[in-house]
């Protein structure tokens, strides 16, 4: 069963969605404000969260920011706010997802499933991961594409993990140089692009083809993908 945890400083709110989810397997916990959210993570294991963003002190863009620096569960921000800066801004902090109230809870549901489906672990191993001819070997540190090693550095290799780890996920920059560089690194995020296209240029020249996977969302960050997408990926940040 996995525990979704609703985060809106609107008793009602709550008490709807865990109406809702709660038939359909979900194990649903209720926090009333972005601090409250926070301690679960403490004592809980979270697969997903459902995060309102206008809430009082601490509201779900920085809820989501601080989310950010020690998990990457899965976030669908909740809100009445459907501007585009607002979609942007949410996307920048972490966030996986946006709808807007009112909302259909079909369709709700039907985004928390495809998130949820999207972020599993590729294998049963999270050591050792392979992906259309590319092997992730995190005990030897080796990449390899068709028993081929290629030379990369201890980011590059962190990066690629993750990526493969994580498909259709957008990691904002700063959400990068958060997982990999650390949250106290000095490094702007010109170094992201950097190593990102050192990291294509590698693939590439090993056969593998990075392009078909590997996407700039302009603006906001990079994202994985297993299967060629069905719109460019410039043109729309959810798939």
């Amino acid at each position: 069963m996995k525990t979704i945890l609703l985060v809106d400083d609107e008793a009602r709110m709550l008490d709807l969605l865990g109406l809702y989810l709660s038939p359909h397997g979900y194990r649903c916990m209720k926090a009333d404000s972005g601090k409250t959210a926070l301690t679960y993570f403490e004592k809980e294991k979270v697969d997903l969260v459902i995060l309102d963003v206008m809430m009082p002190e601490m509201d779900g863009w920085m809820t989501c920011q601080k989310i950010r620096e020690f998990s990457v569960v899965p976030i669908i921000m909740l809100t009445a706010r459907s501007e585009t800066p607002d979609v942007i801004k949410g996307l920048k902090f972490g966030a996986d997802d946006y709808v807007t109230k009112p909302f259909n809870e079909e369709e709700l549901l039907a985004r928390m499933e495809a998130l949820l489906r999207r972020t599993r672990v590729p294998t049963e191993d999270k050591h050792f991961l392979v992906f259309n001819g590319l092997e992730w070997n995190e005990e030897s540190m080796e990449l390899k594409y068709k028993s081929q090693v290629i030379s990369v550095t201890p980011k590059e290799f962190a990066l690629i993990g993750l990526f493969i780890n994580n498909p259709q996920k957008v990691y904002s920059r700063d959400h990068l140089l958060s997982l990999i560089w650390g949250l106290k690194s000095q490094i702007d995020d010109r170094t992201i692009d950097s190593h990102i296209r050192n990291l294509r240029e590698k693939l590439r020249s090993a056969g593998f083809p990075v392009d078909k996977h590997l996407f700039t969302v302009w603006g906001i960050g990079y994202k994985w993908v297993n299967e060629d997408p069905k719109v460019p990926i410039n043109d729309k940040i959810f798939i």
